[in-house]
């Protein structure tokens, strides 16, 4: 079977903020005003986020995922600005994303903010398995099958007190997301699961973490999956989630928008060359990332793993009938 090339990057935090007046201002999107303009200013480089854009271009990738972070302190005016900069990464055929924990900093009507993204989240997320745009926050998870694989978008972006970058899945997108994997388990795809916060203890300070990451691991044990992309730490990242049927990795990269600077790494992406071998997966990672100069990306390594075919739980009635 012909190899399937995903690439996947994170955390783009695009700048500049654009003007805002006070009464906008006046909630936690200060502390992230203030944050910007003494700090993340200095690091986040929209010249190092076009030099990323272009380096995957010319990879001519199959299919690109972004796993969150479009956005810096959820003014209206940065999610139209966002869809505009998407429209340079590729159509929504093309490119899939998800939100992170900036992309819901405040409170913010759904037509305000993430709708203006909503055809790069298209996705089946009923039982009839037909695609449909998101309409609301609670519309995740939603699956993209892609060829050989199958992403399964997740939410973890919920607004949260000022200093405070947790995320969380809640109830009903946990049980909708155990539901799906097991759905696509029967079909023998590729499951590839888009998450912003690392989904395990540890992953993140306490403050920044996955608030229910135990649960989300609960339903990877029962449901299965092959791959789990993040974002969110702003630096590179490996790790696995244990189940019976073998460990499932969990891969982390950088801000996309980063130069080095003090723990963080600097901008980084990944292409996952997937294929599907008569007894496993084959995967191979190829890094490529911003070189020292800061002008150009360049191959900075390569992984490759071999993952089972494994056999999905078998749908109850009441699931397959659903």
């Amino acid at each position: 079977m012909t190899g399937y090339t995903l690439a996947h990057f994170s955390d783009p935090h695009l700048g500049p903020l654009p003007a805002a007046g006070w009464r906008e201002l006046a909630n936690k999107r200060l502390s992230g005003f203030f944050s910007w303009s003494r700090n993340r200013v200095h690091i986040h480089k929209p010249a190092v986020l076009k030099l990323l854009v272009d380096d995957l271009q010319a990879q001519a990738p199959d299919h690109v995922t972004i796993t969150g972070d479009l956005v810096n302190i959820s003014l209206p005016a940065e999610f139209i600005a966002a869809a505009h900069w998407l429209k340079t990464v590729g159509v929504a055929e093309n490119v899939t994303i998800i939100p992170g924990n900036h992309d819901a900093y405040v409170d913010l009507p759904f037509a305000q903010s993430l709708a203006h993204w909503a055809g790069y989240m298209k996705g089946a997320r009923g039982s009839d398995l037909t695609e449909t745009l998101p309409v609301s926050a609670d519309d995740f998870s939603f699956i993209r099958r892609l060829g050989p694989i199958a992403l399964v978008g997740t939410s973890t972006a919920v607004p949260m007190p000022p200093f405070i970058a947790a995320g969380r899945l809640g109830a009903n997108q946990l049980a909708r997301l155990r539901d799906q994997l097991k759905r696509l388990g029967t079909e023998g795809v590729f499951r590839i699961v888009l998450i912003h916060h690392p989904p395990f203890a540890g992953g993140a300070y306490k403050r920044k973490s996955l608030l229910d990451a135990a649960a989300f691991q609960d339903v990877l044990a029962e449901a299965g999956a092959e791959l789990v992309l993040h974002g969110h730490t702003h630096v590179s990242g490996l790790g696995r989630i244990p189940t019976v049927q073998g460990p499932i990795p969990v891969i982390g990269v950088p801000s996309a928008s980063a130069i080095a600077k003090g723990h963080k790494d600097p901008s980084r992406y990944h292409l996952y060359r997937i294929k599907r071998l008569p007894d496993s997966w084959q995967l191979e990672i190829d890094i490529r990332g911003l070189n020292h100069a800061q002008n150009a990306f360049e191959a900075q390594g390569r992984m490759a793993l071999t993952i089972p075919l494994i056999s999905s739980p078998t749908l109850a009635p009441a699931e397959a009938a659903a």
